[in-house]
């Protein structure tokens, strides 16, 4: 960090263009000067100027249209853009994701193991931590700038078509939905691997049947949307349930388990939860991440070492594990299970941005995309049981359409301090309102607003260092993926 401001200033050069969009290429532009770029899974802005431009036209472009956060539910105008594409959602088989929590990351352990299995995967997974390419990967990596923009330029003419009909236009997140099914189609791939926005029935990914349903743990989360409790909100998210389907069932509320089997009776579903079909068999803590094993559909995966941290990521790979086993017919065609080496090669390649990850030593910083109560719930316990902070500061950022009490009283028993601050985000919750919060949670003393957030992870490192330079204080970001991926470009990684 130095006194100088390269990353306001190129925020503030780019007042014509959305503000999300502006700060993902300012931190990129930030980040180059600096000599440290993003990992190849989180891509930077293009080195060559032309692409850049052309880039930089379609996400404005994309601007224009309804954000995620605007709903008419509804997959009418999807429907209606893939059916003059010739629907290109069908010339694949898929495997569909569900759920409050875990959807990215069991998203990504699904296409490792398929990639391992020498299966050319297509995955679809929102939001994005830093570019809106990552949404869109081919073989295990986001799409290069060049074929988003020709994936967008050959939809283009037929997404004009669809609004001209519709009494709206399509939505941010249903042409980059069209966009994917289509990249899939042109690969083409072997099988897609693909997350819901929000919700499940009327949401707009819901135009492929999924001949594997997953549906991660479900907890209140879009509760104006979705329902205000968990058997309302499976109810919604049950929707990606299609006839004949294997529907692989995470650990659930009672209550929404009962609504998800009933509607898997309804469709003549197969169904496999955890803990009963398959599960955790053991954990246990290791350097960088975790050794688990794991009880499949066709038997025991032993030692298979996990680079991520806590309890959560163990059952996301149980999931993640059995939905690949149901897509290979494990346990219904074919009684042997998968075979264990190649198993364990594809877990331990798995990476999750944004995710427990430790983005800089010394000290210690972490971020995590945890933005509602459930979620800052399993990322606690996973930072007590993974690291060894003896003063860990966190650095929280929210949108203010989540239980930002729920979250911060979540966090609480292990934050020494917080510095609350907020992101670029039009949905970001002032950073003053989330003081007002936070100083109800923590106390007045245990609280420091930095409405910047490159002024708050300063502020938070300091915070972090004063019981000397070779103690155990760590930094947690957390609160919104935007956040987080802001933050992750204003640090880099290593």
């Amino acid at each position: 960090m130095s006194d100088s401001d390269p990353f306001d200033e190129i925020v503030a050069a780019e007042t014509d263009r959305d503000p999300d969009l502006a700060v993902i290429e300012a931190g990129s532009r930030t980040l180059r000067t600096q000599g440290a770029g993003p990992s190849a899974e989180v891509p930077a802005r293009p080195a060559d100027p032309e692409v850049d431009r052309a880039l930089r036209e379609v996400e404005t472009e994309l601007a224009t249209r309804w954000g995620e956060t605007k709903l008419e539910p509804s997959v009418s105008r999807i429907s209606a853009l893939m059916d003059v594409l010739g629907d290109p959602q069908r010339s694949y088989p898929s495997i569909h994701i569900t759920g409050t929590n875990g959807k990215t990351s069991t998203a990504r352990m699904i296409e490792a193991l398929l990639g391992a299995f020498e299966l050319r995967t297509g995955r679809y997974t929102s939001p994005h931590v830093q570019s809106v390419t990552e949404r869109i990967s081919l073989d295990g990596a986001p799409i290069s700038a060049e074929r988003f923009i020709e994936t967008y330029q050959d939809i283009k003419p037929y997404v004009e078509m669809v609004d001209a009909q519709q009494e709206y236009r399509l939505s941010f997140f249903e042409v980059l939905t069209g966009m994917a099914y289509a990249a899939f189609a042109d690969a083409p791939v072997d099988v897609a691997v693909v997350e819901v926005g929000m919700g499940g029935s009327w949401d707009a990914t819901n135009v492929i049947d999924g001949d594997v349903a997953v549906v991660t743990p479900i907890d209140l989360d879009h509760t104006d949307r979705l329902g205000e409790t968990p058997a309302e909100i499976a109810g919604e998210k049950g929707g990606i349930i299609k006839q004949g389907a294997t529907v692989i069932l995470a650990q659930q509320p009672v209550d929404a388990a009962q609504v998800l089997l009933k509607k898997a009776v309804e469709v003549d579903a197969t169904v496999a939860r955890e803990g009963l079909e398959f599960g955790v068999g053991a954990r246990q803590v290791a350097v960088g991440g975790q050794l688990v094993t794991l009880r499949g559909l066709g038997g025991e995966y032993p030692e298979v070492y996990l680079p991520l941290h806590g309890a959560h990521q163990a059952h996301n790979a149980a999931v993640a594990l059995a939905a690949v086993e149901a897509f290979f017919g494990v346990g219904a065609q074919r009684a042997e299970p998968l075979d264990l080496d190649t198993v364990r090669k594809a877990f331990a390649a798995v990476s999750s941005p944004g995710r427990l990850e430790v983005v800089r030593r010394s000290p210690t910083i972490v971020l995590d995309a945890a933005h509602n109560p459930a979620g800052a719930r399993v990322t606690a316990d996973a930072v007590g049981e993974a690291f060894d902070f003896s003063r860990l500061i966190g650095v929280v950022g929210a949108s203010g359409d989540k239980n930002v009490r729920g979250l911060l009283e979540a966090f609480e028993p292990i934050f020494a301090e917080v510095v609350v601050t907020q992101n670029s985000s039009h949905r970001a919750m002032d950073a003053d309102e989330l003081a007002a919060i936070a100083v109800e949670v923590f106390g007045d003393e245990r609280v420091q607003v930095e409405p910047r957030l490159p002024d708050a992870l300063e502020a938070a490192i300091t915070l972090a260092e004063e019981e000397g330079e070779f103690t155990g204080g760590g930094v947690l970001v957390t609160g919104s993926v935007i956040t987080v991926g802001e933050a992750r470009l204003l640090l880099g990684k290593g």
